[in-house]
């Protein structure tokens, strides 16, 4: 009998509530009131000859294999010789082979201080020294950075630059270089008493390129949408009585190369648009008056080849705590299922070391999710940290289809005395990954049934609000799917909160490889701020790296598997891989993570029987909705499941791979939801990709309902296309048929055209000659007649039509309500071929905060109050003020019954 390696991780979680509120003994958020400039306005005009652009450089091949030693060395090797040759800025001198070179030139004299070199890109990666001394190491293809030169400058020459420049795929270059100095901050931005009144007012989150045009000469693959820098200030007040407790600022993500003034004082600068990350500002602050803080992004640079947004597009928090709190992220509860019960171990972090004769008192309280208290503990708070344990008789597990969320509070008290109290809700429940048996939760076997998503949605890009991340997850699950992989970064906290409470499994994933301390510092970050999530089940190193089949992939892969495993021990690790299979991050990884070919999955499961196997991203099918033939001049692409790239596969075919295989633990689709950029097949004039199984604005293909029918337990029924072919009578049309009934018959105008079984995780067609009327399809299961779907030829658009969820918003500035739109005939048929333009007005305590249609090629603004609709529907998204009231909108278009919506602002429930 073969010999099977099961992965067991027994957990957890404690959601992001908790890792939030950790050490704060108040958490302010602060969104509102902000003031918004578009352009860098920080520099100062700086003179020419302050000024030096790289103009060529001399180069070598170093080889396959990084330097190991004599580094600095080699960085000082004059640039004379045989083994150097000239190239210019941009040149290509790998020829697109894998390895390392040096780069050379020497600098002249430019006036200082401030002395900085800017990068506009090198590929891959690189290592900058000058004289000699390493400087900083950079690890990202195609993006802008900054690097400063005075610790190593000689002011009387000569000046030496070297760059180590490391190649991991496809072109390799140093592009355009330029040496300037940086002759200091504009100060009047960043002061209390600047006249910001021209500036724009706005509450957060906030996406500045989504406001921008659409333009052919832009960059496709991140939407054809302008990059650029923008420039956030907000002004508030600070008590004199806060002078000598902690104070720091919580940023949950800005895209992304953020720089943070406090009242003319440099915080620091984050380059990550996608990790969470803080600034002490208890020596900055100005006690009992105001503080002005000032913030400039710089979103022109990419950290991957989609639509990434720019600004600050999550929240913003102050936090106000004793000298002696609990640790920022410190909290971490591990739960493990025992019995009917379970154990529990509760780590808490201290801000800093505790004497072993204090006075202080690590209290705990956990309740279930009922409110009931069920166990307490307490210790005295001593050391760094302080480590309790406990056990519960009975224990609730959570799991999608219950997930249930127990709350630990915890407090620490000195001389009795409550100094700080965190809330955490926290999940029990064991997962397993088993070479044979897949995935399995709570000891039971759970295929996963996943898809990958980006950041954006219709009409607002990156700048979600936390009431959106809910609807994007039901929209899912109503489709039958219990994971969501974040593609390829870590989401916000607010998402993984609603994960939590909802119930999706998710996978978190790092965005690059490397162990340089930029992204091992993103790497803890990503899982000190997410660990205690019960949605998490996965930890992903990275995404279809260059390195990753490589032996130094392999290294890099270990040291950052070992950093993760010195944070939490409760998941498997893994890595979306396309290539590499069965080397490099494959010796890392302990589930191996397939990126399409799945032709691989058989003889992988033959070669390395001990390890367990998921589709990390599979399908890439492509599809336009309501469209049903290829249209390349317009950039549409047909709903029916027969078009993918070279390297992809149709929905179906994915799909049956993994349901096929019992060891397959389950995939995740490529995508979930459309996204601005990488508008495959096509390019321009598209400028959103045709990925997803829905579209842009949440509005399902017709691939949705083949996903619905083999993974959901509802009995389904899904017929297409529509049924409006003027001019087209008796030409055959293909129709296509999605369930998971056994038998579908079909019907014409009331007439038989034959019935058939539906193959298992399969469809159903058939070429009709088009007449007008109404093409029906009934389904029976063992006989009997279970569903009923038709689509019917409409009559001219008569009238708009409003669907929503619910009437009431919060007035906090940020909640938002999708309002589906849709065009009527005057029977009240969606008319499929509806284009009509829409115009919204909203009148009360709100605002229109985006429209969309889903139009893969639309190039109308996002930020607007009208919209044409795209086959028959549309988007309007409504924002609710900041004071509670009544919010109208209302919905009109020339020839058309308009319609009109109440809706309520209300305070949020405390």
């Amino acid at each position: 009998m073969k010999k099977r390696l099961s992965i067991v991780f027994a957990c957890l979680a404690v959601s992001a509530l908790g890792a939030r509120t950790a050490a704060a003994s108040e958490r302010v958020r602060l969104d509102a009131d902000w003031r918004f400039q578009l352009g860098d306005v920080r520099r100062k005009v700086m003179p020419a000859q302050n000024t030096f652009v790289v103009p060529a450089w001399r180069w070598k091949d170093a080889g396959t294999n990084e330097p190991a030693s004599g580094a600095r060395n080699l960085a000082l090797q004059n640039s004379a010789g045989n083994a150097w040759a000239d190239c210019k800025p941009g040149e290509e001198v790998f020829k697109e082979k894998k390895g390392f070179a040096w780069f050379r030139a020497e600098l002249p004299s430019v006036p200082g201080p401030h002395r900085i070199l800017r990068f506009d890109s090198v590929d891959d990666a690189a290592t900058v020294y000058l004289n000699g001394k390493e400087l900083a190491k950079h690890r990202g293809w195609d993006e802008p950075f900054e690097v400063g030169v005075d610790s190593a400058w000689k002011e009387q020459g000569p000046n030496f630059l070297s760059i180590l420049v490391e190649n991991t795929g496809g072109p390799g270059k140093v592009n355009t270089v330029t040496l300037e100095t940086d002759l200091g901050l504009n100060p009047a931005p960043l002061t209390a008493d600047y006249d910001d009144h021209a500036w724009r007012r706005l509450h957060l989150p906030h996406d500045f390129v989504v406001e921008s045009g659409f333009d052919a000469k832009g960059d496709v693959s991140h939407g054809s949408l302008i990059k650029n820098i923008g420039w956030y200030r907000k002004v508030f007040d600070l008590p004199a009585g806060d002078k000598g407790r902690s104070l720091w600022i919580d940023f949950d993500g800005i895209y992304r190369n953020s720089s943070v003034w406090l009242n003319g004082q440099l915080l620091g600068v984050h380059v990550s648009g996608y990790t969470s990350f803080r600034y002490d500002i208890s020596k900055a602050a100005n006690y009992g008056g105001k503080n002005v803080l000032a913030i400039k992004v710089d979103a022109k640079g990419s950290e991957g080849w989609w639509y990434e947004g720019g600004g600050i597009y999550r929240h913003v928090w102050l936090n106000k705590a004793d000298p002696e709190h609990l640790a920022p992220w410190g909290i971490q509860v591990t739960a493990d299922p025992v019995g009917e019960g379970a154990s529990i171990v509760v780590r808490s972090e201290l801000s800093r070391t505790l004497t072993r004769d204090s006075r202080f008192l690590m209290q705990q309280q956990i309740l279930d999710p009922s409110g009931k208290t069920v166990l307490e503990l307490s210790s005295p708070a001593q050391g760094a940290a302080v480590e309790q344990k406990g056990n519960l008789a009975k224990a609730a597990l959570w799991s999608p289809q219950s997930p249930a969320l127990y709350r630990l509070i915890t407090r620490l008290t000195l001389d009795g005395k409550e100094i700080d109290r965190a809330e955490t809700s926290f999940g029990i429940r064991s997962i397993r990954f088993d070479a044979e048996q897949g995935f399995l939760l709570n000891g039971k076997p759970l295929k996963i049934q996943g898809t990958c998503n980006h950041l954006d949605f219709a009409g607002i890009g990156i700048a979600l609000p936390d009431s959106l991340f809910e609807h994007r997850i039901r929209k899912l699950q109503e489709m039958g799917s219990n994971a969501w992989r974040c593609s390829h970064n870590p989401p916000s906290p607010e998402f993984l909160d609603a994960c939590d409470r909802l119930g999706m499994l998710v996978m978190d994933e790092n965005r690059k490889l490397g162990d340089s301390p930029e992204i091992l510092g993103q790497v803890e970050s990503m899982v000190r701020r997410d660990r205690n999530h019960p949605s998490i089940i996965l930890w992903s190193l990275c995404n279809e790296e260059g390195l990753q089949g490589s032996e130094q992939g392999r290294k890099m892969g270990s040291t950052m598997k070992k950093l993760i495993l010195s944070l939490d021990r409760t998941r498997p690790i893994t890595a979306a891989m396309n290539g590499g299979y069965g080397k490099g991050l494959s010796k890392v990884v302990d589930l191996q993570g397939f990126n399409y070919h799945d032709g691989d999955y058989e003889p992988y499961h033959q070669k390395y029987p001990k390890q367990p196997l998921f589709g990390s991203e599979t399908a890439s099918a492509v599809g336009t909705r309501g469209i049903y033939e290829n249209d390349k001049e317009r950039g549409y692409v047909s709903a029916y499941d027969v078009n993918f790239p070279d390297w992809a596969q149709s929905a179906e075919k994915a799909w049956k791979a993994l349901a096929e295989r019992p060891y397959m633990a389950g995939g995740f689709v490529w995508t979930g939801f459309d996204y601005r950029g990488e508008p495959t097949p096509y390019g321009w004039p598209c400028i959103n990709s045709h990925f997803g199984i829905l579209d842009t604005c949440g509005f399902p293909k017709d691939s949705y309902y083949y996903y619905q029918s083999w993974w959901s337990e509802k009995t389904v029924l899904h017929l297409f296309p529509h049924w409006d072919w003027k001019g087209q009578e008796g030409k055959e049309i293909d129709v296509w048929c999605h369930s998971n009934c056994e038998r579908v018959e079909l019907f014409l105008n009331g007439a038989s055209l034959g019935s058939k079984d539906m193959p298992k995780l399969g469809h159903l067609q058939w070429k009709v000659a088009y007449h007008p009327g109404v093409l029906s399809a009934k389904g029976y299961r063992k006989g009997v007649l279970v569903a009923e779907d038709k689509v019917e030829t409409t009559g001219k658009p008569a009238s708009v039509h409003l669907e929503y969820l619910k009437r009431d918003l919060l007035a906090d500035g940020e909640d938002i309500l999708p309002v589906e739109v849709s065009i009527l005939d005057a029977k009240g048929r969606r008319v499929p071929t509806a284009g009509d333009l829409i115009k919204f007005s909203v009148t009360g305590v709100g605002e229109i905060a985006g429209v969309g249609n889903g139009d893969p090629s639309s190039h109308e603004a996002d930020h607007a109050t009208e919209r044409h609709a795209f086959n028959g529907r549309c988007l309007v998204l409504l924002r609710a003020g900041e004071r509670p009231g009544p919010v109208f909108l209302k919905a009109t278009s020339r020839g058309l019954n308009g319609a009109g919506a109440e809706f309520r602002a209300v305070l949020p429930k405390l």
